[in-house]
């Protein structure tokens, strides 16, 4: 008995470890969404996320090597957006004290461009992943140094980027404004609570999955 349950322990680790390997590299909205990732696609995929907080696309040209490791990932989605647009204070020394300036935006909409495009470029180069890029969620009227319409600028700058590469985009912006609304953790947060990055991971949770099942249909044709 002992060793015919070892025989299927083995088994059931070596199924696991054949399984795809997702990596989700992304800032709080996706962390917040990713453990939720995991269950629901678990019997298809290992999903992991960066360490940490990927911030923004400025860090993600930094840290790039870093994250995705020397790991054969079968896909990578990105998620950037809401640290880019966000403006903050900028200071300056006034007689010995510390000035609040006018806020000045983390990545424009061109550096913003620039760097996705430096992305995806070094993955599909140093990568056979799958790329997928989740477009940034809602943000809402008075959202503190963030602009609804900067989300839908940066959004459609980054489909054309993606497009111009050829990587699948899953854009979720119109899908989350419900969702921000019933399960927002205040009217002008642009996190959610835990219910709500449950809700966000279905949008997600199901491209994976229809992407994962198109990975397995080719190679079974292979």
């Amino acid at each position: 008995m002992t060793r015919i349950l070892l025989i299927l322990s083995i088994g059931l680790l070596l199924t696991g470890c054949n399984k795809p390997k997702v990596l989700i590299i992304g800032d709080s909205i996706s962390i917040g969404y990713t453990k939720y990732v995991k269950e629901d696609i678990q019997k298809k995929a290992r999903v992991y996320h960066n360490s940490g907080n990927a911030q923004h696309t400025g860090l993600g040209v930094v840290k790039l090597d870093e994250w995705i490791e020397d790991k054969d990932w079968d896909i990578i989605q990105l998620n950037w957006g809401l640290w880019d647009i966000y403006q903050r204070p900028s200071y300056s020394e006034v007689d010995g004290t510390m000035e609040k300036n006018n806020r000045k935006i983390t990545c424009t909409l061109e550096e913003y461009a620039t760097n996705l495009d430096s992305i995806v470029r070094a993955l599909q180069a140093k990568t056979n992943a799958k790329l997928i890029f989740v477009t940034t969620t809602y943000v809402p009227k008075n959202a503190g140094g963030r602009f609804e319409n900067d989300a839908l600028r940066y959004n459609e700058k980054a489909k054309e980027i993606m497009n111009k590469h050829s990587v699948l985009i899953n854009d979720i912006y119109e899908k989350s404004i419900p969702i921000h609304k019933k399960y927002r953790k205040g009217v002008t947060d642009v996190h959610y609570s835990e219910a709500g990055y449950e809700a966000l991971s279905k949008l997600v949770s199901q491209f994976l999955s229809t992407e994962l099942d198109k990975m397995e249909v080719e190679k079974a044709t292979l």
